[in-house]
């Protein structure tokens, strides 16, 4: 999968030792919030490996479109969680200008108007009334 967005943090590096190998281990961590849309998002992914860290040596600021794996992993009590790990980065991107949302239509312009008359259909179950409903 690919994101492309602004790196906006970078998490302090952990570290340690494999409990099953025996040898270190570095796990660094950035978010990601993505743009050109007209509500940002942001992620948090996981760079694993030193030579990974230095090779993509990403800094907060830059526009980056991230190639990563998602997978989720059980704990020993049982809880889930999930991994996104970012096994590549291009930093030639172009990101595009938000445009601009219409202010009357949240979801897109409305339809035009027809004079044509509207093509027949089945009839559905009607609607119950707003003032039947539960809610």
């Amino acid at each position: 999968m690919e994101l492309t967005g602004k790196i906006i943090a970078a998490l302090p590096v952990r570290s340690g030792v494999s409990q099953r190998t025996g040898s270190e281990w570095q796990l660094a961590s950035y978010v990601l919030e993505t743009q050109g849309e007209r509500f940002a998002r942001k992620m948090v992914f996981e760079v694993f490996g030193s030579d990974r860290i230095q090779q993509m040596n990403i800094q907060v600021g830059e526009t980056l479109r991230v190639s990563f794996d998602i997978d989720a992993r059980e704990t020993s009590d049982g809880r889930w969680f999930n991994s996104i790990r970012a096994w590549a980065v291009d930093r030639n991107v172009d990101v595009a200008p938000m445009a601009a949302a219409p202010s009357a239509a949240p979801f897109g312009p409305a339809p035009a108007p027809s004079s044509a008359p509207a093509p027949s259909q089945a009839p559905f179950e009607q609607a119950p009334d707003n003032e039947s409903l539960p809610f």
